[in-house]
């Protein structure tokens, strides 16, 4: 083991042309790993944990005003059904249900308005064509009949308590602008879905809670988020350009000095996909929206007034930074194996994890397992999932990597200021047990 730590240690010493490609690429994970971390300790025992754990619990609200729920739909005839059943079902004395089908290809029309007579919460609003997420939104917040809007995915099982945890958030301060909830995966008969049930604690749970502890938060969940209409007013409602509404809403929201925070017992019961190629898709999107607001905000540097939006941006786009330059190591090897003649200081003999990816491996392991213990909390079985995170480190990091780098060249190439209409969602594979 000397031996090999030895010789491994001189290879790096003898690329010095490599050498602080390889030490970022390195310290950076390991690095923010910690940062989540301690951020997210610091919030549960500085907030969270003085609120009761009991699924029955409900915070006291000085008031119950009227929240309009938002619900915007495409091709969800499998799902819509058992939404809004559940939606009417909500702990809350005054509520609305408004769903935008918009121009759905299946059923998903004629099932909402079979629904109106069953629910007189109802409102259904139907558009011609697919005009997307953020038109659907923004027609729904217009005709709302509440100051307070909470929207969500067509798939998403909301706790039935969930009004009242996001409320409270804007009843306190007159700042709050948008109040995120806390997603969990009910797809979870493969192992796809079984490891993004800790993923979803780690990188959406553990993330959010240490963003709201140094101050800002990168993005809402799109999959539940409440929001104060004069807030959404004031910053112009969502932007139908953006491939990430949620992300860019934040974005608008915070840069507008409106607070945005995070509500871990706002539980919602999400589909996810459990195949590769939809997940592919997914995660494509999702990192094509984080680059597009990059590249929309990044003036807000000649701004001091923003600076409290600057860590949030300069970690974003290292992260980027970060998975071009882990791209860069992966394709010298590759060409290493393939050309013997390869200049001596671009030489990468091997990508095989050594003790610093040993070290890599159990820090994020560590990250699972800290958040997975917070969020076990709300969902009692969670920790049964973290024999499955083995596989994070390399799966879920080769998939963000790639993503991330396939990303970059689709948004430089997109039109500016095109249309971000929706495409049929991949929900994953449902089971009898996917209910919660």
């Amino acid at each position: 083991m000397m031996d090999w730590l030895v010789a491994h240690t001189q290879w790096i010493h003898d690329h010095t042309l490599l050498r602080p490609l390889f030490d970022f690429v390195y310290y950076y994970p390991l690095f923010m790993a910690w940062m989540w971390m301690i951020g997210g300790a610091w919030y549960f025992f500085r907030y969270e944990r003085k609120d009761s754990a009991d699924p029955d619990a409900e915070p006291e609200l000085p008031s119950h005003p009227k929240v309009s729920i938002i619900v915007p739909c495409y091709n969800e005839e499998d799902n819509v059904e058992e939404v809004v059943t559940a939606l009417d079902k909500m702990h809350y004395p005054d509520f609305e249900i408004i769903c935008i089908n918009d121009g759905s290809k299946d059923r998903t029309g004629e099932i909402l308005d079979s629904l109106l007579p069953r629910f007189p919460r109802l409102r259904v609003i139907h558009q011609a064509k697919n005009q997307g997420k953020a038109v659907g939104l923004n027609t729904a917040a217009v005709i709302a009949n509440s100051e307070y809007l909470l929207c969500i995915d067509g798939d998403a099982i909301l706790d039935p308590h969930c009004i009242s945890w996001l409320l409270r958030h804007f009843l306190f301060s007159n700042r709050v602008g948008a109040v995120t909830g806390n997603p969990r995966i009910r797809t979870r008969s493969t192992l796809l879905g079984k490891i993004q049930v800790g993923e979803f604690s780690s990188i959406i749970g553990l993330i959010k809670r240490a963003q709201r502890t140094y101050g800002r938060i990168f993005t809402v969940s799109g999959v539940c988020a409440m929001f104060r209409r004069t807030a959404l007013h004031q910053i112009g409602y969502w932007s139908p350009d953006m491939m990430c509404e949620d992300i860019d809403v934040s974005w608008k929201m915070q840069t507008k000095h409106w607070e945005v925070h995070y509500e871990p017992r706002a539980l919602v019961w999400i589909l996810m996909p459990e195949t590769l190629s939809g997940l592919w898709k997914q995660r494509v999107r999702w990192a094509m929206g984080g680059i597009q607001v990059m590249m929309k905000y990044w003036p807000m540097f000649s701004s001091w007034r923003q600076r409290r939006m600057w860590p949030i941006f300069i970690e974003y786009v290292t992260s980027v930074v970060w998975a071009n330059c882990m791209a860069l190591v992966l394709f010298l090897w590759a060409l290493t194996m393939l050309w013997p003649g390869v200049p001596g200081g671009l030489h990468v003999g091997s990508v095989a994890p050594g003790w610093h990816g040993v070290i890599v491996g159990f820090t994020c392991l560590m990250q699972l397992l800290v958040s997975m213990m917070i969020d076990s909390r709300y969902e009692r079985d969670l920790l049964r999932y973290y024999v499955w995170m083995i596989w994070y480190p390399i799966a879920y990091w080769l998939l963000s990597l790639t993503t991330t780098v396939a990303a970059l060249p689709k948004v430089l190439l997109r039109g500016k200021g095109a249309r971000a209409t929706w495409v049929s969602p991949d929900r994953g594979l449902r089971k009898a047990t996917d209910t919660p």
